[in-house]
């Protein structure tokens, strides 16, 4: 009897072990079938919240777990990096930006990737032009007192989030539109810019209208213009500068989701059309424009092209704008 109990106990301890190893393989599985979504800056960044909201949308539609691991470092290049030399099985992604995918490849000597050839574009996510904002105290109230003070002999002073960022180097394309002496100051990080800004300390910026708008609205923060052809839906208000009279002056910034240059047509079929239903729910698009993302519009074979044009404008700003980093 005492054997026969034995037994019986051992049987059971090893069905147990058993469902434990199965419950473990399972868990494994799982874990190999997520998709990993790359944001090449920190938590908390609008590429990074832009991330999360799309990865909402796609993991739902690919019925898998999506998880986003930031990797910031190297204005993204670092996070970028990993994503080209990953597995290309479909099952990682990074959430590309203009500064990853096109202001990058002129602004740094030898950048670890290419981001043409490594890649394969999923989806384009939306576009954001920023404002040009000064203090709300400031006595630059126009356009047209910005032209007036760059003339004077002491210029004027603009911040941003770095060298060689969007808002850097919509600077440097205003005053070379608008004369005078403009003086760069770059911050390690926009918090910081955008802090001297409404301290005066120094004069204007370009910046994101997800982060200037709750300024403005305080009254710390006054917005002059816009960077793109068409007004931002954050701030409709605001007219463009081309508006203003300033010939040709359309810069934004873009989100782009990409996979490895390797991943298999039948997994970048998938990813485009989970991506493309994702992007089209209303819901989605509504929570992208209140960060001041205009979603976007664009076929899988305009992707790449429209990537190549993007390259060379901003090597052309770059070029002019002698940043660099090496």
């Amino acid at each position: 009897m005492a054997l026969k109990t034995r037994i019986r106990r051992l049987g059971a301890a090893a069905l147990a072990a058993g469902a434990l190893l199965a419950g473990a393989a399972a868990m494994a599985q799982d874990n190999r079938g997520a998709v990993r979504m790359v944001v090449p800056f920190g938590a908390g960044t609008t590429t990074d919240t832009v991330g999360r909201i799309v990865g909402e949308g796609l993991g739902r539609n690919l019925q898998q777990t999506l998880v986003v691991d930031n990797r910031a470092g190297a204005g993204g290049s670092t996070g970028t990096e990993l994503v080209a030399r990953s597995a290309a099985d479909g099952r990682t992604l990074v959430m590309g930006t203009v500064g990853t995918h096109a202001i990058n490849a002129a602004l740094f000597s030898k950048l670890p990737y290419d981001p043409l050839r490594d890649f394969a574009p999923i989806a384009f996510v939306g576009y954001t032009p920023t404002l040009l904002v000064v203090a709300a105290d400031s006595p630059i109230k126009s356009l047209k007192d910005l032209t007036e003070a760059a003339a004077r002999p002491a210029g004027v002073s603009f911040a941003s989030a770095g060298n060689g960022t969007s808002g850097h180097l919509a600077g440097e394309l205003l005053a070379q539109r608008l004369g005078g002496r403009m003086l760069h100051v770059p911050y390690k990080e926009g918090a910081m810019a955008l802090t001297s800004v409404m301290a005066s300390q120094v004069d204007f910026m370009f910046y994101h209208p997800a982060a200037v708008m709750p300024q403005i609205k305080a009254g710390k923060l006054r917005a002059l213009g816009s960077s793109g052809a068409l007004r931002s839906a954050a701030a409709s208000q605001v007219p463009t500068l081309m508006e203003q009279g300033i010939a040709d002056f359309d810069l934004v910034a873009w989100f782009m989701l990409y996979a490895p240059a390797a991943t298999p047509a039948a997994a970048l079929a998938q990813l485009r059309t989970a991506a493309a239903a994702a992007l089209a729910q209303p819901e989605l698009m509504t929570r992208l424009r209140e960060q001041g993302v205009e979603p976007g519009q664009m076929r899988a074979e305009d992707l790449q092209p429209f990537n190549q044009k993007e390259l060379v404008k901003w090597a052309g700003l770059v070029k002019r704008s002698g940043a660099q980093v090496d």
